[in-house]
């Protein structure tokens, strides 16, 4: 069974009486809740855990990542991202919600500023698949909408995408690039758009579906590679062809590279 764990912020959940009603036991439960009715090992992660519920041991034993963050990017520690990069890096899945385009972990690994245009009107939102027989789109008709949702508007400051497999329409008349899919050292990495605290987006089936065949997607069966910042330094004595060293060098045999 594919393990996932669903790490949230927590915080409109303890400030926002609107999203504490909405969600009671917090966007991250509702989420793993429905992880756990497709069929998956979901457990949960937020802000305020120890090491934000992310230590070594624990991300070890998780084949998926999902994040969703807003009002506290900056309160992650620096130290829980290179982590999480690291096991991205390695081979584990990583499923980045809504607001959490600004989130350290995802600017990390774009390498992007990740910005937009946006707007809070809770505006209907049309789906629409792009990428009809992607694995993420299992199950789901051409189109789909929700009826209240946070425009998110191009232009999306991201590298381009290995494939867009959703695109939304607002209302207000922008289009946005909501479904897009990365390969980042060995891990699967999904940046999937709806998720406004103030609306019921994580009770839509459609939505639950989305991320269910996300979290399947993102699933690496291969063994996590360990050391993603290795870079050995192959002596000629260990080279697959016969070879012999000439000319001037810097590095005796097996001495490590500079960083």
């Amino acid at each position: 069974m594919i393990r996932a764990v669903v790490w949230g912020e927590n915080v409109h959940e303890k400030k926002s009486d609107v999203v504490a009603k909405l969600y009671p036991d917090g966007m991250h439960t509702c989420i793993a809740d429905a992880l756990t009715a497709g069929g998956i090992n979901a457990s949960t992660a937020t802000l305020q855990d120890s090491e934000h519920g992310l230590p070594q041991t624990r991300l070890d034993q998780t084949d998926v990542l999902i994040w969703w963050g807003h009002a506290a990017h900056g309160d992650v520690d620096d130290a829980v991202v290179d982590r999480v990069a690291d096991a991205v890096w390695g081979g584990m899945g990583l499923i980045l919600l809504h607001s959490a385009h600004f989130s350290k972990i995802f600017k990390k690994l774009m390498g992007a500023p990740c910005n937009l245009t946006w707007r809070e009107a809770g505006e209907r939102e049309r789906l629409w698949v792009t990428s009809r027989h992607h694995p993420i789109a299992r199950g789901l008709p051409d189109h789909f909408e929700l009826e209240q949702e946070e425009m998110y508007g191009e232009p999306f400051g991201v590298p381009e995408p290995l494939e867009t497999v959703f695109i939304s329409w607002f209302q207000g008349g922008e289009v946005f690039r909501s479904g897009l899919t990365y390969k980042r050292g060995a891990g699967h990495v999904f940046y999937f758009r709806p998720g406004h605290e103030t609306y019921p987006t994580y009770y839509d089936s459609n939505v639950q579906k989305v991320l269910v065949n996300a979290v399947e997607w993102a699933a690496n069966p291969e063994r996590r590679i360990t050391d993603v910042h290795a870079a050995p330094n192959v002596d000629v004595a260990n080279a697959l062809e016969p070879i012999t060293a000439r000319g001037p060098k810097l590095h005796a045999d097996g001495e490590e590279g500079f960083r």
